[in-house]
């Protein structure tokens, strides 16, 4: 079998930042797949597996509701690796077009206060497992440490 792209990528030289994974035109519209790493891989902890819920639930929710690409994006989740997400919208765009849209998600993540959307039995399926305080903390430090910097090495594979 052909090795796929992402598995072509050094994790052993990648930092954290906003990468374009991916580019792929479907039935004539653009997706753009944007890497946003988190934890360098091989080298720090990953996220735990409550907080990768908790970002996935209070992201999604965010980017659904943002009004600038609201009806472009076709998802954001979790990469199995854990250490970070995978986004996709439905636009041509480089990583430093991005940049805006995933710094407010990671803002309003880290000052999200009450109840965590679709975290109830009738709506997850695994609705115990999120940890809003850690999460909170994590999207912190991604923001100072990483998007308040960004650097061409961490928007450039």
């Amino acid at each position: 079998m052909e090795k796929i792209a992402s598995f072509s990528i050094d994790h052993l030289s990648l930092l954290p930042g906003i990468y374009v994974s991916r580019k792929d035109k479907i039935q004539g519209a653009m997706l753009t797949t944007f890497d946003i790493r988190v934890k360098r891989p091989n080298f720090e902890p990953v996220i735990n597996t409550a907080e990768m819920h908790t970002v996935e639930h209070l992201g999604a929710t965010y980017l659904r509701n943002e009004s600038k690409y609201k009806d472009k994006i076709v998802y954001f989740g979790p990469m199995g690796c854990r250490t970070g997400f995978y986004l996709i919208i439905g636009e041509d765009m480089t990583s430093e077009d991005a940049v805006p849209v995933i710094k407010e998600m990671f803002e309003f993540i880290a000052s999200f206060e009450g109840d965590i959307p679709g975290a109830a039995a009738a709506e997850c399926g695994n609705y115990l497992d999120h940890n809003l305080d850690m999460t909170k903390y994590m999207a912190r430090k991604y923001i100072d440490e990483v998007l308040n910097d960004l650097k061409p090495e961490n928007l450039n594979y």
